[in-house]
């Protein structure tokens, strides 16, 4: 089942902060957020959403140390984040299913995280088309269960609570 966007949205405010250092010495998931930068909104939706229950999620236009301009070095900071966050999230939506840089961002997860440390967020817009789909079924789903748990699914839709575990 995909995610809401409007539902998404209204977590963009949530201002919880927790280091990557602090998430990690409680034992909290840390995740690379990958989305299109047109998706802002909803990208500050999903960290508000999983930082309300401990995580750091990482969004590269908040890292002061990014360049303004993509370069290698963006590449470069983009590859060591992915390898050094536990899971790999892929925000999908119209604008990150056509971008140039969320295609590779996912392909370069693919070829160093373990499959089942990425997971695709499912989107469904206000005119009720559902993103996600193609290659993307190749991975775990993310959808927020009934209590507003989190949940990992396989594509046979089989799969378990996350409850402030990143280990699958």
């Amino acid at each position: 089942m995909a995610i809401r966007q409007a539902d998404l949205q209204s977590y963009s405010a949530v201002t919880v902060t927790k280091t990557l250092r602090e998430a990690k010495d409680e034992g909290k998931p840390t995740a690379f957020l990958s989305h299109s930068h047109k998706d802002a909104y909803l990208a500050k939706g999903v960290q508000g959403f999983l930082r309300a229950r401990g995580w750091d999620v990482y969004i590269d236009w908040e890292d002061v140390a990014m360049p303004d301009v993509p370069n290698r070095a963006t590449a470069e900071r983009i590859q060591r984040r992915i390898q050094q966050l536990e899971l790999f999230l892929f925000l999908a939506t119209a604008n990150s299913m056509s971008s140039r840089w969320c295609p590779w961002e996912i392909g370069y997860a693919d070829g160093v995280k373990r499959t089942d440390a990425i997971l695709v967020l499912p989107t469904q817009d206000n005119y009720g088309a559902v993103h996600g789909n193609e290659y993307l079924q190749l991975y775990r789903h993310v959808d927020i269960a009934s209590g507003g748990g989190v949940g990992h699914f396989g594509s046979d839709n089989r799969g378990s609570i996350l409850e402030g575990s990143a280990r699958p």
